[in-house]
């Protein structure tokens, strides 16, 4: 069992950056892929980006490419979502996930290939 929290949300305006933190628990971190996600109101969830647990591999959500880096740091048990010029369009709750059954290369951009999620934190961008 993994649990996820997620920090680091919080107001920004169009052009700031911000940077998320998903720490877990759990002795096995290095071995999950995680992902990162988001909702803004009334819309579905949309795939942010996803790194394998070795970390040479991710992937990024078209609306992101350019502007968002995730990373990670096994010895912390944390990913990080790297957020920069920020748009009003980014306003949403972000979600970490992760999949405790890839092989180390693997990143999945479908919230159904994660196993567990956190609670969210809310990112809020003003124009």
């Amino acid at each position: 069992q993994v649990q996820l929290v997620e920090s680091g949300g919080g107001l920004a305006q169009a052009g700031d950056s911000l940077r998320l933190s998903c720490t877990a628990s759990g002795r096995t971190f290095s071995r999950y892929a995680m992902g990162w996600f988001r909702r803004a109101p009334g819309q579905e969830r949309e795939f942010v980006a996803s790194i394998s647990w070795s970390g040479d591999n991710f992937a990024y959500g078209d609306s992101v490419k350019g502007r968002f880096t995730i990373s990670r740091d096994n010895a912390k048990n944390t990913v990080y979502l790297q957020m920069n010029s920020l748009k009003p369009e980014d306003t949403a709750v972000y979600y970490c996930a992760a999949n405790g059954r890839s092989y180390y290369s693997d990143y999945g951009s479908s919230a159904q290939w994660y196993d567990y999620w956190g609670q969210g934190t809310q990112v809020t961008v003003s124009s």
